[in-house]
């Protein structure tokens, strides 16, 4: 499709973009594992050594976004997003530059700062933390476009606004089974 084209595509509705999300969740799963996971597990056994918490927290952001910047600036589409047929696109249709993919992983990821207060002011532990996390990821940060008082079908997420990007929907007419 056109840049024009693409631009002129309504955006994904709440349900499509939580959908996607837990997909997306899923398919992480496999990159976390294969990327954090491993050398974390071969590092303690062969070495019997346990990275700080804090830089495993900035190990698994560095690759989280290395995968999400590669795939926004490469099709516009991460697996999940190809599957539920929604596409990232720069305000003028084209394909994302690298800066405003690394603009909108981090404008992205901005819900962690909230859940972070709350651990803290709750005193959270284990697996509270991980529903917080999860729920805050999977339906809170997407009703932020209701933030957005454009019509319905053009509302963008608080991201999307931030880094000057778009999600849009996809016609099931470019969907091609092999």
């Amino acid at each position: 499709m056109t840049p024009t084209e693409l631009n002129v595509l309504p955006a994904p509705n709440f349900w499509r973009r939580v959908s996607c999300c837990l997909y997306e969740q899923l398919v992480l799963l496999g990159v976390v594992a294969l990327t954090f996971l491993v050398p974390n597990l071969l590092l303690g056994m062969m070495f019997g050594m346990v990275l700080p918490s804090w830089l495993s927290f900035l190990y698994l952001y560095l690759v989280l976004g290395i995968y999400f910047v590669w795939y926004w600036t490469k099709s516009g589409q991460t697996l999940a997003m190809q599957t539920w047929r929604v596409r990232l696109i720069a305000s003028n249709g084209f394909h994302l530059t690298r800066p405003q993919a690394i603009r909108r992983y981090i404008y992205g990821s901005l819900w962690i700062a909230p859940c972070v207060l709350l651990q803290w002011i709750f005193h959270l532990e284990k697996w509270q933390i991980i529903e917080m996390i999860f729920t805050v990821a999977l339906f809170i940060w997407p009703l932020s476009i209701y933030l957005d008082s454009k019509e319905t079908g053009f509302r963008q997420s608080l991201p999307d606004r931030l880094a000057g990007s778009r999600l849009v929907e996809l016609p099931k007419s470019l969907v091609k089974l092999s």
